[in-house]
């Protein structure tokens, strides 16, 4: 009997040590595995408690965007505009998944509705131009500044936004000419006048910046917040 239990204890502890790995395992692949799904969850419980909530659909739509669930995220992109139909970030996104997913004439039909539908205010049109550059859409990008450009083309911020377009490009003739525009527009753009510095441009201050000039910025500049 005594030679019986010394056989069966060590068994019995290589048993115990075996489900204690394995229970290890299942515990690291589980902390592995579910930070975006938990977002997911946490995403779907909010949409339960308030439904009509567009950030939400709009957070959710991003996950399934980030994992390539094309049809899922343009539907919560969707959900998201039925409740905010001017939600830049929504209409850029879910033109990005619609080329993604091939479906490129629906995309091109969207895209023109939206920047239709920005067209006779330069916020508007400089923020759906930011949301755009946000899921690389360029040319939409550039589309959209320019529309923006031609309802206030006196804007500093607008003329900065697209010397950055271009600089982000590497075309640095087109990026110094809208620099230069906007610093002469306003002075007051340490940040500006490093990028002309780098790009071989001598800064001078131009005369103050007219009181019409500085209220225009004012008004485009809320497009970032």
């Amino acid at each position: 009997m005594t030679g019986k239990k010394k056989f069966i204890s060590p068994v019995f502890w290589v048993c115990i040590l075996l489900l204690a790995g394995c229970s290890e395992n299942a515990k690291i692949n589980k902390v592995a595995e579910t930070p975006v799904e938990e977002k997911k969850a946490k995403l779907l419980r909010k949409i339960d408690r308030k439904f009509e909530n567009p950030d939400t659909h709009y957070q959710l739509g991003k996950l399934y965007q980030a994992d390539g669930l094309w049809a899922q995220a343009e539907n919560q992109y969707s959900i998201a505009l039925d409740f905010d139909p001017v939600n830049r970030d929504a209409q850029a996104a879910r033109i990005k998944v619609l080329l993604d997913s091939g479906d490129k004439p629906k995309a091109e039909l969207l895209a023109d509705e939206y920047m239709s539908q920005a067209y006779h205010s330069a916020v508007a049109s400089l923020r759906l131009g930011l949301a755009f550059q946000k899921e690389l859409l360029d040319d939409y990008a550039l589309a959209c500044y320019q529309q923006a450009l031609r309802l206030a083309p006196n804007s500093a911020r607008i003329n900065r936004q697209i010397g950055y377009y271009y600089l982000s490009r590497g075309q640095k003739t087109q990026a110094t000419d809208y620099l230069t525009r906007s610093f002469q527009l306003d002075p007051r753009q340490p940040e500006v006048a490093g990028e002309l510095g780098r790009l071989g441009v001598a800064v001078r201050i131009p005369r103050k910046t007219t009181n019409k000039t500085k209220k225009l910025n004012e008004i485009v500049d809320q497009a970032d917040k």
